[in-house]
């Protein structure tokens, strides 16, 4: 039996034995994260693996824009590198939700009903265990694009990491709330494909969408993806307060409080 589907046993603190009642959802989150996160770090090939999309991006396609015109004031890794860092938050966390799945079929969603930790703790601590995950592995891929040749300044970098944590927390949210509602990962798998391929392909993730058609570009402009890769590059490019920024972090921070509020009220309705 794997972490993922490990049942809670006696001493676990989280199990119906447990001497605690009631603490603040500061001391949950961090219970919750303490466990998904252990999980994590004992699971490498999800480690290793979670990055091997985005650096194969890196390693095989960025090279095929380095003397390509792309409508953009900054070099092709400027353009191509948040891009890669949103995708890789993209469908990582879009796909998160599979592993609720397992925990639901394996009774441990069940067992978590009858603990008194609180509803918002269970989502929060699963989510911000899969922004450190995605972070971390965001830094990965930025030293390899800058081992080949990516040049861009350490505060834009570090917004970038933020737009990554902001862009999980909406999504995995999100995921989690669908996936409670599904019974098997083959139902939730071609849920997680219509969703993430349009938004990848609308998005502007690998290229910008000032070079697609006007009415194209018109419609990337539906997708709140658009203004968060939109302002990334900006930041890359070492312009901290324009339009694009601004805009960023404003769809990047409606996300995810509308995520955050909608997967709650799934948890505390589902009773997980």
């Amino acid at each position: 039996m794997t972490a993922a589907t490990a049942p809670l046993t006696p001493l676990d603190p989280l199990g119906p034995s447990s001497p605690r009642r009631w603490s603040a959802p500061a001391a949950d989150t961090a219970l919750i994260f303490g466990r998904y996160a252990r999980q994590t770090l004992r699971s490498r090939y999800q480690m290793a693996f979670g990055i091997l999309q985005p650096l194969l991006y890196l390693v095989f396609f960025g090279p095929l824009l380095t003397h390509v015109r792309l409508g953009s004031a900054g070099s092709s890794w400027q353009v191509l590198v948040p891009g890669l860092l949103l995708q890789l938050s993209l469908f990582g966390s879009a796909f998160a939700g599979f592993s609720i799945i397992i925990e639901k079929n394996h009774g441990i969603v069940e067992r978590m009903r009858c603990t008194p930790v609180s509803r918002l703790a269970l989502l929060l601590g699963r989510v911000l265990r899969d922004a450190c995950l995605f972070v971390a592995q965001g830094v990965l891929l930025v030293l390899a694009a800058l081992a080949m040749g990516l040049r861009a300044p350490l505060p834009g970098i570090l917004i970038g990491f933020a737009f990554v944590g902001l862009l999980t927390v909406s999504l995995a949210s999100l995921s989690y709330a669908v996936a409670l509602n599904v019974d098997r990962p083959q139902e939730y798998g071609p849920l997680v494909n219509a969703f993430t391929m349009p938004s990848m392909l609308l998005s502007g993730l690998m290229l910008p969408m000032t070079l697609a058609p006007g009415w194209l570009n018109a419609i990337s402009h539906l997708v709140p993806f658009r203004y968060l890769v939109d302002g990334m590059r900006d930041a890359y490019l070492g312009h901290y307060a324009t339009g694009a920024v601004l805009e960023g972090v404003a769809v990047a921070l409606a996300l995810a409080a509308c995520s955050l509020t909608v997967g709650t009220r799934v948890f505390r309705r589902a009773g997980a």
